[in-house]
């Protein structure tokens, strides 16, 4: 059975020849399953795991159902950080172009004057709900002529508490728009807002069952804290292959680029406090490969959008079964398989042992942990002639009380 094109699911030709052009020669799953109802108008309730390929099932129908007359902005995508906007940008830019569409990134952390020009310009704005808001309230566009409205990570930006700026975005949005939800889960909240937010959306789900097993080949090493430096050195090893490396706090993530500089290992941080342009540079190095190591916080964990991640390593283990879904992600992308690796000491076995039985990765936990200790079985009461519980454990005796009344 031949395998189906872009031009099969209704994409013009002009931008299936610029997908084609990007090495994008037959779309994945996840693409298969949306593009065909955005194209013909439906709003979309999609879930699916990150680097299934979602972007471009959203982007991809977006700039094809957007003309270079419309009033603009026209479409507009809601991302959850400022890595994400951007990646989403310059992986849809030469595809936009084919097309005669302009599309900008709108996010903080840089001059507010100049991105208010381009997303004024825009027929796509891909922003941040925090900047967008500054822009909308500063005048510098509206979003009176948003056909399409693409909320991205929805889930993520509940967590990150931007669900009252997301309200009021899309109450902005005209109400005969298409709204595309594209969400890790559509359960809770993140399902109730999709339900809200759309009208008799199609709802579409991807789990990933084709992926190659094991896409993500999960390991758990013992290390204290004093030992993990050393481990790190040894994971990372002297090849050129990129290693993505999780920690818990901004500056914990500094500290241990020096550390790792004094063992001849050359790596850059990204996290919050770094301004814009250093972590445009950071990621950039990174995605490059002129940097083969990037330490990075949880921020990180789902703006980082990177190809051919070799091996993402939990320094500081993760504090939840979702953060290392999401950390171990950006690797095994696309089909390809990767390498997860979490160091684990003594005070983080019990933590570990919960998600990863949550996330079935008990036994590879197991042989590095040991089996769970199993709970003690409580010992039951003895019992009287009359098989009452006597209320006293094995060896003891009750003490007679003294017939007086008087104190000891």
């Amino acid at each position: 059975m031949s395998q189906q094109s872009f031009a099969d699911l209704g994409v013009s030709s002009a931008v299936a020849r610029a997908l084609e052009d990007r090495g994008f020669a037959a779309p994945f799953a996840i693409q298969t399953k949306v593009i065909g109802d955005v194209l013909a108008g439906r709003d979309v309730l999609a879930k699916s795991p990150t680097g299934s390929g979602k972007t471009l099932a959203f982007m991809v129908p977006v700039i094809d159902r957007t003309s270079a007359e419309a009033p603009r902005p026209a479409a507009l995508v809601l991302a959850p950080t400022r890595e994400l906007a951007t990646q989403i940008v310059e992986s849809t830019y030469a595809i936009a172009h084919a097309r005669a569409l302009k599309i900008c990134a709108v996010y903080g952390g840089v001059g507010l004057e100049k991105q208010a020009r381009e997303a004024a310009k825009a027929h796509i704005v891909v922003a941040t709900p925090g900047r967008l808001e500054d822009l909308l309230a500063r005048g510098a566009f509206s979003l009176k002529n948003v056909r399409i409205l693409v909320l991205d990570e929805a889930d993520r930006m509940l967590d990150m508490g931007f669900r009252p700026a997301v309200d009021r975005i899309v109450a902005k949005c005209p109400k005969d728009r298409q709204t595309l939800f594209f969400s890790a889960t559509l359960d809770g909240e993140a399902g109730v807002i999709a339900e809200r937010y759309t009208r008799d959306g199609v709802r579409h789900e991807h789990t990933s069952p084709a992926r190659k097993a094991p896409a993500i080949e999960h390991r758990f090493v013992r290390a204290e804290r004093d030992e993990r430096l050393d481990q790190l050195v040894h994971e990372i090893g002297a090849g050129g292959d990129l290693n993505l490396v999780f920690v818990r706090t901004k500056h914990g993530a500094d500290r241990l680029v020096r550390h790792l500089k004094k063992k001849h290992v050359h790596a850059v941080a990204m996290h919050g406090d770094k301004s814009q342009r250093q972590r445009e540079r950071a990621l950039a190095d990174f995605e490059a490969g002129r940097v083969t190591t990037l330490v990075a916080t949880d921020v990180a964990a789902r703006g980082i959008h990177v190809d051919n991640v070799a091996k993402v390593i939990n320094f500081d283990p993760p504090g939840a079964a979702e953060d290392y879904v999401h950390r171990t992600g950006r690797t095994g992308r696309a089909g390809e398989t990767g390498v997860a690796v979490t160091f684990v000491g003594e005070e983080q076995v019990a933590d570990m042992r919960a998600i990863t039985r949550a996330l079935k990765l008990e036994d590879q936990f197991a042989a590095v942990a040991g089996p769970a200790p199993q709970k003690k079985q409580r010992q039951a009461p003895r019992q009287g002639r009359d098989g009452a519980s006597t209320g006293v454990k094995p060896g003891q005796h009750k003490r007679r009380r003294r017939r007086s009344g008087s104190p000891r």
